[in-house]
């Protein structure tokens, strides 16, 4: 027994050092093969080392290591692919630790709203009314930088106003400072057509659903013909 405990140590040992020092996402299987944790890492070698170079203090953590039988990684290009990545496995696979590990408060998650000129916000509030939602995201932060990511991209509105097809026609509203600072581009005023906000907001979903490579596509895409259209 002592020595198939060796031996296992000696696997995950020899796992653990041929890890490469890129971002990625991470698993541990149990002895049964069953993924009961999945993390995200900036450095997976470092990040999946810490949990086998210390004591833990929290008791569940302990008990995770010692069910650990074999570790499985994918390499990203950046953090941000890690978290949706990371994201997108829990809930597939909804590992034991990862619920057990979680605090009880409850994490946000980026909605975009289901309305005739969708909004995309952070929210911790899941309604069923056809919106769709992404996350919960453990790591606010990087909620952030991927909400500034499609702000940056996109001109996307923030505002509350009913953006019906008739309140446009009939010049309810006028447009705001967002607009002004280039933050949006008018669709309230049918300055920006809705075929072209909802373009832009299912590029915008495909950032979330962590599908950058498609998105980095159609933006090259789009400055060539922009700059094809400038000759």
């Amino acid at each position: 027994m002592e020595k198939e405990k060796t031996n296992a140590n000696e696997y995950i040992k020899n796992i653990v050092s041929n890890l490469p020092e890129k971002p990625g996402v991470y698993q541990y299987l149990d002895g049964d093969s069953r993924i009961i944790y999945v993390g995200k890492a900036k450095n997976l070698k470092r990040r999946v080392y810490s949990y086998f170079s210390k004591e833990h203090e929290i008791g569940k953590t302990r008990i995770l290591v010692s069910k650990i039988a074999d570790i499985r990684y994918i390499v990203v290009n950046t953090e941000e692919d890690a978290l949706l990545l990371e994201n997108n496995l829990i809930k597939k696979y909804k590992p034991r630790y990862n619920v057990l590990l979680k605090d009880d408060k409850t994490y946000p998650s980026i909605c975009v709203q289901n309305e005739d000129f969708p909004r995309i916000f952070k929210t911790r509030k899941i309604i069923r009314n056809g919106s769709f939602y992404y996350g919960p995201y453990s790591h606010v932060p990087s909620m952030y930088a991927l909400l500034n990511l499609i702000k940056h991209l996109y001109p996307i509105r923030t505002c509350h106003s009913i953006l019906s097809p008739e309140n446009i026609r009939e010049g309810k509203f006028k447009v705001c400072l967002e607009y002004h600072i280039k933050n949006c581009a008018g669709p309230c005023m049918g300055l920006q057509s809705h075929e072209n906000y909802i373009k832009n907001i299912e590029q915008a979903k495909e950032i979330l659903k962590g599908n950058t490579q498609k998105i980095s596509k159609l933006l090259w895409q789009e400055m060539q013909e922009l700059a094809e259209k400038r000759q």
